[in-house]
């Protein structure tokens, strides 16, 4: 595990919200929502309708800016969202979850706990000056952002169906020479 797993957790799921407004587009409805909720380990608050829904969407942009920004850009940008939020980090344990930072009450807005837990998140990253982890899809036709968790950093692309595609095109590429 690159980071601790409070962060690695908080990393692909903000990845995943952001890729969710790249084509095919995803997160269209409450139930996409509340699966996303449930998959990614959220807790607190999740009130499942329409407004909390186009709340989350309001922060895709921002949360995008986060991911692809250069270090001195992140510290800002997660600076100001954890200004914002009045965020308090503490130290919490609940279900199987051993000890980890919580910095929002589970009763605010999950907008809000989702640009918070990507923040702090962010924190460990720009610490450990692993930003070159995050990166933008290599397929030329894809804009979605990269995680790469992987041990030698080789992860270039955002699924298997881009990677598949580049593959495909070099294929035809050496096979026209």
């Amino acid at each position: 595990m690159v980071f601790a797993h409070d962060t690695e957790g908080a990393m692909v799921a903000a990845v995943a919200l952001v890729n969710s407004a790249e084509p095919p587009v995803t997160m269209t409805t409450t139930e996409e929502l509340a699966a996303f909720f449930v998959k990614h380990g959220y807790t607190g608050r999740l009130a499942g309708d329409q407004a909390e829904l186009d709340a989350v969407h309001r922060i895709l942009p921002r949360l995008r800016a986060l991911l692809t920004s250069s270090r001195d850009d992140a510290v800002d940008l997660v600076n100001r969202i954890l200004a914002e939020a009045k965020a308090l980090p503490q130290l919490v344990r609940h279900g199987d979850t051993d000890w980890h930072l919580h910095a929002v009450e589970d009763d605010r807005p999950l907008h809000v706990r989702i640009l918070v837990e990507t923040a702090m998140a962010m924190i460990d990253v720009i610490r450990a000056d692993e930003l070159s982890r995050l990166d933008i899809c290599d397929d030329p036709d894809c804009d979605a952002v990269v995680l790469d968790l992987s041990r030698n950093r080789s992860r270039r692309f955002c699924s298997t169906t881009c990677g598949n595609r580049a593959a495909v095109a070099a294929y035809r590429a050496r096979q026209a020479n």
